[in-house]
Order: structure tokens, then sequence, then C-alpha cells
């Protein structure tokens, strides 16, 4: 199935890191400390960590921020994904993504059944692209970003993994971008 290729150099990515809650503070956040070290723990380099709270505005505002800053390849935000009033990370995000990344749900709710059921139901975790970064909203228990990470991002973000992964089509992510700059010439 897939394997790491020791003979491709590991490439470190820029990843930004996003905590939506009302209540969650640096030293409580369990969920993105749980990425942050996973993050690192891969080789990756924390491009900035932050907490906003439900709100769709603040959560656009930082998200849109490090897609528009060339030096971070990928957002992770963490929290906001379930059915309550003010869970709106999905409603969010959504609507930036230039293209929606549908298999990233699927595989999520796999894993995740697998540990807790059909619980997983529970969560509208989502993933896309957009500004040639990829963004990817995980629920805001530790144990569904471990999940998510050790299960998918561990793999996709590393250029080693094969048949593919995310890292060796980054340079093309913006095509669409320089086309229409071409035709407009």
């Amino acid at each position: 199935m897939s394997r790491i290729d020791d003979s491709r150099p590991f490439i470190p990515l820029s990843i930004a890191v996003l905590t939506v809650s009302d209540t969650r503070v640096l030293e409580d956040d369990r969920s993105g400390t749980v990425l942050v070290e996973r993050i690192a723990g891969a080789g990756h380099t924390l491009a900035d960590r932050r907490i906003v709270p439900d709100d769709v505005d603040a959560i656009r505002e930082a998200v849109r921020g490090w897609i528009a800053d060339s030096t971070v390849d990928v957002v992770i935000t963490t929290g906001g994904t379930g059915f309550t009033g003010r869970d709106v990370t999905p409603e969010a995000l959504e609507p930036l993504f230039e293209k929606r990344m549908e298999g990233f749900s699927y595989v999520f709710h796999r894993i995740s059944y697998e540990k807790i059921g059909t619980s997983t139901v529970q969560s509208r975790a989502t993933a896309g692209v957009a500004g040639a970064t990829y963004i990817f909203a995980l629920p805001g228990s530790p144990g569904a970003c471990k999940d998510a990470w050790d299960g998918i991002l561990k793999w996709q973000l590393d250029y080693r993994h094969m048949p593919c992964n995310f890292v060796e089509i980054m340079p093309r992510l913006d095509e669409h971008l320089k086309r229409g700059k071409l035709q407009q010439a």
C-alpha cells in the first residue's frame, strides 16, 4: 500500500496551527499542543500558533493572513467542527477553499470510526486548498487531532510518502492563478 521512499529527501513544511475556542488559552490548549508536538516531531516548522474565538470573522482573518503569507504551506485548525450554535469553523473556511478535499473527510471519519464508533458523525472535519495553501479543519479533541495527524497528515505532508503525497504537487497548486495572468496579458 503506502511506504516511505528513503531515497527521497525529507522536505520540512511551514505549518500554522489555529485553535478555535471561546474557552481555551495557550496553557490549556491540549489539542493545539498535540499538533505542535507532532509537527515538530515530524521535522516540520511551526510557522505560527494562535487561538481565536468561535467567530467566523476571527477565524477567516487568521487563516486569510496565513494564506497570504507565502512562507506558510499548511494551516491546521482544531475546534468548531461540531453541531452546536458556536461551531462555525467549516462555515468560516469552506468559502475560502478554491478546491475542496472531499477525501480528507472520508478518510478521517473512517479512522475515527475505528476509535469512537458512530460518534464520528458528530464531526464536520473538512479540508481544502486556498492560495496554494493546504487547510485542514479538525475537531477540538486531542484524540481527533492525534488520529488526523497520525493517520493522514503525517504521511501526506511527507515528500517521501509513496505512491503520492501533497508535498510533490505543491509547486503546481497555483497553476490556475498563473494561467489566468498569462491569458490577461
